[in-house]
């Protein structure tokens, strides 16, 4: 019976010498003058002052988000810290569409075989980008899976905690008949619609460098993620402000109908919908029909606020003299929780 050859865990594929020296090389990356950061890395887990002064009943608003096929694309053409923006930005947008401010941050890195380069960037990108809105990265997990992932394949995800006053909490609960509809524009497709993208480019390759508004395809796709956090925290504490929804997959009818109160619909008039150039580009270069259009992108929509009706004006100036770009796109009218469009989109 032939011997067993010596079997260790760094031929099985994960060398923990490697990891050691990723997590050093983290820390400067995850260093903070946020005095509400109790411990730094090494730590077995993270460690978060929850005094809120001036807050009278705070609450926490929790959420994990991912990219999705987002980051393949921005990892096969080095955009890692881009995408980090992407993850981080989208956390944020779903915990302020309730009132709250970003807080921390923990991110968990899954993949075949750790690059030290590599990992420091994504580390570094998702710091960045949480200094950015003001949260900062606190820690979270690097997971080196060969067999169960592919060498030079990362899947990143990441969780946020942030905080709102209970009285402040966005629900959608006040929306009301004759509420007006704002649309923020997007600057692109956000993290959403990628597996769609990535099938039309491996069917026709050469449209990474076809030319929409002046940018290559490719770029315009890769385009971080807005976020809407800096624009909107003016608002809060607003009684016009009745509810926000941030677009993602699904489109406006599968995530505007969240906040909807169950006897309340929300009437869209779509040609209102200022289209940005690359939903046309994708809707012709794919036959796409515009159900699908609709239902897979936020076609040029990343986020939608229900205003009073009185409110409404000073709302869009408020978010415009911030640098998005808001506009009314419909009303709210009797119904059951739906988002109704009607008309056509202005392609």
């Amino acid at each position: 019976m032939a011997t067993q050859k010596g079997i260790s865990y760094k031929k099985a594929g994960v060398d923990i010498n490697a990891a050691d020296a990723i997590k050093k090389a983290m820390a400067k990356s995850l260093e903070t003058g946020d005095k509400r950061v109790l411990n730094r890395i090494g730590a077995f887990a993270s460690l978060f002052d929850g005094h809120f002064p001036g807050m009278k009943h705070p609450i926490l608003v929790l959420k994990t988000e991912e990219p999705g096929s987002k980051q393949k694309l921005a990892f096969s053409h080095d955009r890692i810290e881009s995408v980090c923006e992407d993850m981080v930005n989208h956390l944020i947008n779903d915990i302020a569409v309730m009132g709250a401010a970003p807080l921390s941050v923990q991110d968990c890195i899954v993949c075949g075989k750790l690059e030290k380069e590599k990992v420091a960037r994504i580390v570094d990108g998702i710091a960045s980008a949480c200094r950015k809105q003001g949260c900062v990265l606190t820690g979270g997990e690097t997971s080196e899976q060969p067999g169960v992932v592919d060498a030079g394949t990362y899947i990143l995800t990441s969780s946020i905690v942030g905080v709102v006053e209970k009285e402040g909490i966005i629900d959608g609960s006040a929306i009301q008949e004759g509420d007006i509809v704002l649309a923020i524009s997007s600057n692109g497709l956000h993290t959403n619609g990628y597996s769609l993208v990535r099938a039309l480019l491996k069917a026709n390759p050469g449209l990474e460098n076809e030319k929409v508004s002046g940018r290559r395809f490719i770029d315009a796709l890769l385009a971080p993620h807005l976020c809407y956090y800096q624009g909107l925290k003016g608002l809060f504490g607003s009684k016009e402000l009745h509810g926000l929804a941030h677009i993602t997959g699904g489109g406006i009818q599968g995530n505007l109908n969240r906040v909807l109160p169950g006897h309340l619909d929300a009437k869209v008039e779509l040609g209102k919908i200022k289209i940005l150039p690359i939903f046309s580009f994708i809707k012709e270069k794919g036959n796409v029909s515009d159900g699908d259009m609709l239902r897979t992108f936020n076609l040029s929509v990343g986020m939608v606020a229900v205003a009073s009706r009185k409110g409404a004006a000073t709302m869009q100036q408020h978010l415009n003299g911030q640098g998005y770009s808001a506009y009314p796109v419909g009303e709210i009218v009797k119904g059951a929780k739906k988002v109704v469009f009607s008309g056509t989109v202005k392609w």
